[in-house]
């Protein structure tokens, strides 16, 4: 038994187009699209107020951090946050973790999201992922400057949705970082120009350094001169690269990241996790105009309030609402090769649909008030 869907507006090849009817089939894939100017005399059609997308994409998330909601204090600066995480994260039992998991991944399920880019240091939620409705690809994060081999982390990648991944360039030394960016299908997901501390740490200067220093941590590294040019001289030009955070990047780093990588990178912005750790913003207008695939992620409860695609999209202040929303949908399954199936509302598709109401449509523009909500 098929059903029919409607609202005022639904995102459509990146355009908010009015009057759509999208018909779905009993697995939840799109079988029409129509656009009708009389909706009210179309017979069993379902009417939502508001506008409708694809599922959406949380492009980088760590759910395991869950536990540490409320942990840390807001604007302890990126240096601070790093040794908080450390101080407090023994703090919690096992029971603890994956009980607030499995409350993140249900209260992110019923707020639309169909697929999440989780990063992973350990394996203890995996079940909760297993278990849910969306779609994970877990990254399995390599961390640490004392970590001289990979055999641990590939052990944990048992299953086809799972991948390895470096932290950043700035926290594991060069044979790691270099064996891990090869040529491989997978994405690579790497926290990227995230503050000022990571650039200057290749001067050996900042709280980076510092900290590195006082813990007598060695970089083999620092040659490279700059994140940008360990990025460039260390992956293969082939990988699929999602750069988080990039509130630090410039148009040089975005120059030589795109003139490098034979597909664009999909640039994936966190800015609830940034304002909450450094008050820093992510360069949207720099993005926007040098025409880059953006996507949307949450981070994590250690450095958010809330796992809430639409908050994080209500902080991307001057950014057209048809542009945002195919960030946070079409710009996420670019992120994670799921585009064939994910990401956007086409017929054959299976990419789930979400609600956004409160929306000022007359401005087209969210409101404090704006929600999501799963139809689909």
């Amino acid at each position: 038994m098929s059903r029919k869907i409607a609202s005022h507006f639904a995102l459509i090849d990146g355009h908010l187009e009015r009057n759509i009817i999208i018909e779905i089939d009993e697995r939840r894939r799109i079988i029409s699209i129509e656009q009708c100017d009389a909706l009210d005399s179309r017979a069993g059609v379902e009417f939502y107020s508001g506008i409708i997308t694809a599922g959406l994409i949380n492009a980088h998330c760590h759910l395991e951090l869950s536990y540490l909601h409320g942990a840390i204090a807001e604007g302890s600066g990126f240096a601070g946050f790093a040794r908080e995480i450390g101080r407090v994260r023994g703090n919690f039992s096992d029971e603890q973790r994956i009980h607030a998991a499995s409350i993140a991944d249900a209260r992110m399920w019923e707020e639309g999201v169909e697929a999440v880019a989780d990063i992973a240091n350990d394996t203890l939620v995996m079940d909760v992922k297993r278990r849910s409705k969306i779609k994970y690809h877990t990254f399995i994060e390599v961390f640490g400057l004392g970590c001289n081999t990979t055999k641990q982390h590939r052990a944990m990648c048992s299953e086809a949705n799972m991948s390895l991944t470096p932290h950043s360039t700035y926290s594991v030394q060069d044979a790691i970082l270099r064996e891990l960016c090869r040529s491989d299908y997978a994405p690579l997901s790497i926290h990227f120009l995230e503050s000022e501390d990571e650039i200057a740490l290749y001067d050996g200067k900042g709280s980076l350094a510092e900290w590195y220093r006082a813990t007598d941590r060695h970089c083999d590294f620092l040659h490279y001169g700059t994140p940008s040019k360990r990025i460039v001289e260390s992956v293969s030009r082939d990988r699929r690269m999602m750069l988080v955070h990039n509130c630090k990047a410039s148009e040089v780093d975005v120059t030589m990241m795109e003139n490098h990588f034979t597909e664009s990178p999909a640039w994936v912005l966190c800015p609830e996790s940034n304002r909450y750790i450094s008050r820093l913003t992510p360069p949207t207008d720099m993005l926007r105009n040098m025409r880059c695939h953006v996507a949307i992620g949450t981070d994590s409860l250690a450095s958010a309030r809330h796992l809430s695609m639409i908050e994080n999209m209500k902080l991307l202040k001057g950014v057209p609402l048809a542009e945002l929303l195919t960030w946070a949908t079409e710009g996420g399954a670019y992120a994670l090769k799921m585009e064939r199936e994910l990401g956007s509302i086409a017929v054959g598709k299976c990419p789930g649909l979400t609600l956004f109401e409160g929306v000022d449509l007359h401005n087209m523009q969210l409101t404090t008030e704006s929600t999501s909500r799963r139809l689909v």
